[in-house]
């Protein structure tokens, strides 16, 4: 049960930035005793991973904090984060972990399942977060984006920690934090609404 949380978190963590759940599994797999990647995984671990992530990690980092920049990155990271969900969840779901030390066998195994329920679960916070962007930045003029990108960067990377090392936690984590972009994202909305109606 533990794994599935673990697999979950992880990929919702995708669903907010693509990058930092890799990078976080990657690096406490080679570098702690928090992760025991199984050998279909441990690639994720390599060096040459590790710094092709972190490149791409600095690049969606920059370029998520600018507006109009942070939309277009949104649309071409609707394929991007669900798919790094897919890897965030089998891999976290099958390794061992401080907090799961026997993943289950369904799990472990090569089916496909795995991969498609972290892209499911990926895609809930990445869709709310292109949603909300662009009303945030025309609510703000452009303010937010920085602020709020730091935010979700912050947000996924205790994300991935927490799933590692507490899952409930990070679970109870998760659902909060949806529960506040879906607030956030229907404050802007509703904002966006009263000047449409002021205008005209």
């Amino acid at each position: 049960m533990l794994e599935l949380i673990t697999g979950t978190v992880l990929a919702a963590s995708a669903g907010l930035n693509a990058y930092i759940p890799l990078l976080g599994l990657g690096l406490m797999a080679r570098f702690t005793s928090l992760v025991d990647l199984p050998d279909g995984w441990s690639w994720l671990a390599n060096e040459w991973s590790l710094g092709i992530v972190a490149v791409l990690l600095v690049i969606e980092i920059i370029v998520d904090k600018v507006p109009a920049l942070d939309t277009v990155n949104d649309v071409v990271q609707t394929a991007i984060r669900p798919a790094a969900g897919g890897l965030a969840f089998s891999a976290g779901s099958a390794s061992e972990t401080v907090a799961v030390s026997d993943p289950a066998a369904f799990i472990t195994s090569a089916q496909v399942w795995p991969f498609a329920l972290g892209i499911l679960v990926a895609l809930v916070p990445h869709l709310l977060k292109a949603i909300a962007r662009p009303a945030l930045n025309l609510v703000t003029a452009g303010a937010g984006a920085a602020a709020v990108s730091t935010l979700e960067d912050i947000g996924a990377v205790a994300l991935t920690v927490l799933a590692v090392v507490v899952p409930v936690l990070a679970l109870i984590a998760l659902v909060a934090a949806i529960v506040w972009l879906a607030r956030r994202l229907r404050r802007a909305l509703a904002e966006r609404r009263a000047r449409r109606t002021r205008i005209a």
